[in-house]
């Protein structure tokens, strides 16, 4: 598994530095826990949402701290599925791979979906499949111009956070009262709002898996991961607690556009429609940084004939995996036109807890000083598979049976190359 470009295709540009690093994983987190996880969070653990940010807080700071170690030593594009391939094996770096592709995609769809609900919401769909079109072309433009506009949607996206915030706290209507119901179904529902809530703090990846196109990886990829990561704990935070105190976990849990319904609830009602454009001007950031990683992710395994080697295409001026970006997103139309918001969710949680375990795992076995680094992996990996294991059945099942179905393709495709070989010899 060498997942580098041969010597017939053009590298990818290194043209990101740690601003830009930041900024691509802040679009990548930012909007998908506040605006489509904080709804079925309260349902699964009421005001102990706040319990499960933290909880989803620190194993994502866990496995920000795996990645960070893994891709400054291997600064490829591809992410887990090249530090799995390269610490444990080739099966178990095209499990990762195959994991990252399959649940980023649905997470995608995800996004999407949310987009069409805040932007239009009698009629989503439309709206969904617009905007895929729109930013893959932005992503076959090249990094450069995804950086750019991810930055843009980033700035709008923190904007209307703060107007959700404010309307919550200076409208009149916070009651710390509507602080109860703590754990209304156990330790269980806390652990299950938090693999809900991880869904928010995935996006530190898309650094990693940017490594190709990061200047200085080895410093800046340190860098960039725990800072995004801290700055998206901090927001969510507020926004969480903003919320809860404008109407309580109740009616959190049954709203499909939660900081929407937190901010008319008081004399600040105005406010409602600016969080609706955030919510989907957040989805829209990060659905166009979660393309990018996947597409990355894609031309990593093409590169190593585990995906069809046509994938590995780049542009010879925009420098980009073109055939996988379009590929991808006539996919995620796909799944816009069949899938479920909340069971994409599910099931897009599940696959990247995975993905994660996968992470600690490879770099458990990171040679040099480890006397940090391999407790938190223990903790970061244990944390995965717990949060994993409490999401709901169809999620898990779906999940595994999806990744069985990778398992069975890859030994098909395997069996191919080598007939293939051999009749070529």
């Amino acid at each position: 598994m060498t997942s580098t470009p041969p010597a017939s295709s053009p590298a990818l540009a290194r043209r990101l530095g740690t601003f830009d690093a930041v900024v691509l994983g802040l679009g990548s987190m930012l909007g998908a826990g506040v605006f489509a996880a904080f709804g079925p969070a309260a349902a699964a653990a009421g005001s102990g949402l706040l319990i499960a940010l933290a909880v989803a807080a620190v194993v994502a700071y866990c496995n920000a701290t795996a990645s960070a170690r893994l891709a400054a030593r291997y600064p490829e594009s591809g992410g887990t599925y090249v530090y799995a391939g390269r610490r444990l094996g080739p099966m178990w770096g095209f499990l990762a791979g195959w994991g990252f592709v399959v649940g980023k995609t649905a997470s995608c769809a995800a996004m999407a979906l949310t987009l069409g609900a805040y932007a239009w919401p009698g009629h989503p769909t439309p709206v969904a499949v617009a905007a895929v079109v729109v930013l893959t072309g932005v992503n076959c433009l090249g990094v450069g111009k995804t950086a750019r506009v991810t930055r843009v949607l980033v700035l709008l996206t923190l904007l209307a956070l703060a107007g959700s915030v404010a309307a919550s706290l200076g409208g009149g209507q916070a009651d710390p009262a509507r602080l109860t119901s703590w754990f209304p179904h156990g330790i269980t529902g806390i652990t299950r709002a938090a693999a809900l809530l991880f869904f928010a703090f995935a996006g530190y990846a898309r650094i990693a898996t940017l490594g190709e196109e990061v200047r200085d990886p080895a410093r800046t990829i340190p860098r960039a991961i725990p800072s995004a990561l801290l700055l998206v704990v901090l927001v969510y935070a507020a926004v969480g607690s903003a919320a809860l105190l404008a109407v309580g976990p109740r009616e959190l849990a049954t709203s499909t556009a939660p900081l929407a319904t937190a901010a008319r609830a008081g004399n600040l009602d105005g406010l409602a429609v600016v969080v609706r454009i955030g919510g989907a001007v957040a989805a829209a950031g990060v659905l166009l940084s979660l393309m990018a990683g996947i597409g990355r992710t894609g031309l990593a395994m093409a590169r190593d004939a585990e995906l069809p080697r046509w994938l590995a295409a780049v542009h010879p001026h925009r420098r980009v995996p073109h055939r996988a970006e379009l590929l991808l997103g006539a996919v995620i139309v796909v799944l816009v036109l069949l899938v479920d918001l909340r069971e994409a969710i599910g099931f897009s949680s599940f696959a990247v807890l995975l993905y994660y375990t996968l992470a600690n795992a490879a770099a458990f076995t990171l040679p040099g000083r480890r006397r940090l680094l391999r407790p938190l992996t223990v903790l970061g990996g244990g944390g995965c598979l717990l949060l994993a294991a409490t999401l709901p059945v169809q999620a898990v099942l779906g999940g595994i049976g999806l990744l069985l179905g990778g398992l069975v393709f890859r030994a098909a495709n395997v069996r191919w190359r080598r007939g293939w070989g051999a009749s070529r010899r």
